[in-house]
């Protein structure tokens, strides 16, 4: 398989796999924390409820969704460099896309800095109309990344 040449050699289906695993935690924190957002801004500020979504917020970006943006984006990188960043342009887009989501996934901790803080800039349907997000960028990435069209 051509795919499996490069510094990598045989632990290219390994790296890859372990890629798409934390690519898929990394996403389902992005799924969920956009709708505790939802649930946590219909609380009342200083509420007892209102710190038990700021600890399930902060637990869940620290343990779940930072890790694995961090790993995939290693294990992705090192995808990357062994089939060569010139490997077309479906690369380049969907690096991009992933910049972007990236830039999204920065934006969920700025959020979660202003519900820490007692601030309710936004409501309920800010954040579910948000939460699809993900789900646009993921299905454009997936599509570039399996048939690697152009």
């Amino acid at each position: 398989m051509a795919d499996m040449i490069g510094f990598l050699g045989g632990s290219y289906l390994w790296v890859k796999a372990a890629h798409i695993i934390f690519v898929i935690f990394w996403m389902a924190g992005m799924f969920m924390l956009p709708r505790y957002f939802a649930y946590h801004s219909e609380c009342e500020a200083g509420s007892d409820e209102d710190a038990k979504w700021i600890d399930r917020e902060k637990r869940l970006m620290r343990i779940i969704i930072n890790p694995a943006m961090t790993i995939a984006w290693i294990l992705g990188l090192m995808l990357v460099v062994n089939i060569g960043f010139d490997a077309g342009l479906w690369l380049h887009i969907k690096l991009l896309l992933v910049f972007i989501l990236s830039g999204f996934h920065g934006a969920l901790s700025k959020y979660r800095k202003e519900f820490a803080r007692g601030e309710r800039k936004r409501d309920g349907k800010f954040y579910r109309k948000i939460n699809e997000i993900p789900a646009v960028f993921i299905i454009a990435i997936v599509l570039l990344a399996v048939p690697k069209a152009f």
